[in-house]
């Protein structure tokens, strides 16, 4: 089972020696997953143990919290994440502006020689440490040989970026693609960059029960859900409830043009209510995930409720003709 270290000081006195890699990791996506499996590689042939480290708040929350970026998932999602790639150990430091005034020497002599007693480190060619980001690969690979740990070169992961109008043009996998992705409503580019739907974490709290009026009632989401909201439309998706039941779902994001005074919000309508008791189908209070899958339409104001309710039939019936495709393990 992996161990959860939330500072240097829990990190066992005995642990190691460690094959580790660095980084925010926001997403775990498809270009952290490669750095991830040349980590195991690298332990494995060596005997060492995996230890990823990464940072909480993100370090562009604390140098601009102006203009940091909203984060594609929470720390408790990443950690869940990154456990899943069979990793021994993951370090979560806690960054501040005195964290960050770290040469890179302090910042490896700290981390990777004290704490980690690190026999290999695993980073891409575009790696970045140390006070204002001056440490770069070269530095790394200086270091390890001063302090005598191996620094191994993650090549580039790309995919194919269907916005280039050259066919053959590829673009590195980045947490800043996938948010520019869900930024235009692309959640299937951003669930290819991913390896997997991008989603949403959250309690359901009760909304103006407008959709229960209207014949389709809907699970919201409360405002402080965690994760990257996409685009504001109509999506098909997944909601997982605690019990891990995953249902299809019709997802709407935004205020909904056709009613006056209405936040932004996001709520999934269940598409396939449990028929015996419906009443009883009560998702409130519970703590869920909402997975998106494909964008069905941008956000539209109707006429009235009428012709909503006829749009959201035909929504209904695409996203359970896409939900029916698609796996729901993906």
């Amino acid at each position: 089972m992996v161990q959860i270290w939330r500072g240097l000081d829990e990190v066992p006195s005995d642990f190691g020696p460690t094959a580790v890699t660095i980084g925010n990791f926001d997403g775990v996506h498809r270009g952290h997953q490669q750095v991830l499996a040349q980590l195991e590689r690298t332990a494995r042939a060596a005997g060492s143990k995996t230890v990823a480290v990464t940072f909480d708040p993100h370090p562009a929350q604390v140098h601009r919290p102006d203009t940091a970026p909203d984060l594609i998932m929470g720390i408790d999602d990443r950690i869940a994440a990154l456990a899943g790639y069979g990793l021994d150990a993951i370090l979560v430091l806690h960054y501040t502006l005195e964290f960050a005034h770290q040469t890179p020497e302090e910042f490896v002599q700290n981390v990777f020689v004290d704490g980690l007693r690190a026999s290999a480190v695993v980073v891409g060619h575009d790696v970045r440490f140390g006070r204002g980001n001056s440490g770069d690969l070269s530095t790394m690979q200086e270091l390890g040989r001063r302090h005598g740990f191996q620094v191994v070169i993650v090549d580039e992961f790309k995919e194919k970026d269907p916005s280039l109008l050259a066919d053959d043009e590829q673009r590195r996998c980045s947490s800043t693609w996938v948010r520019e992705a869900l930024d235009r409503g692309d959640v299937h580019i951003a669930a290819e960059i991913l390896g997997r739907p991008h989603a949403l974490h959250g309690e359901v709290v009760h909304g103006a029960a407008r959709g229960r009026a209207l014949g389709f009632p809907t699970a919201n989401l409360a405002h402080e859900a965690i994760g990257h909201v996409p685009a504001d439309g109509i999506y098909a998706g997944w909601l997982i409830d605690e019990s891990g039941t995953r249902w299809p779902a019709a997802i709407s994001v935004g205020s909904n043009p056709t009613f006056i005074g209405v936040t932004r919000q996001v709520e999934a309508h269940v598409l396939d209510r449990p028929d015996e008791a419906p009443e009883d189908f009560d998702l409130y209070g519970q703590k869920i995930v909402v997975e998106f899958v494909e964008r069905l339409r941008g956000m539209v104001a109707y006429r009235g409720p009428e012709a909503l309710i006829e749009q959201m039939k035909v929504d209904v019936d695409q996203a359970r003709r896409i939900l029916a495709g698609a796996d729901p393990r993906a």
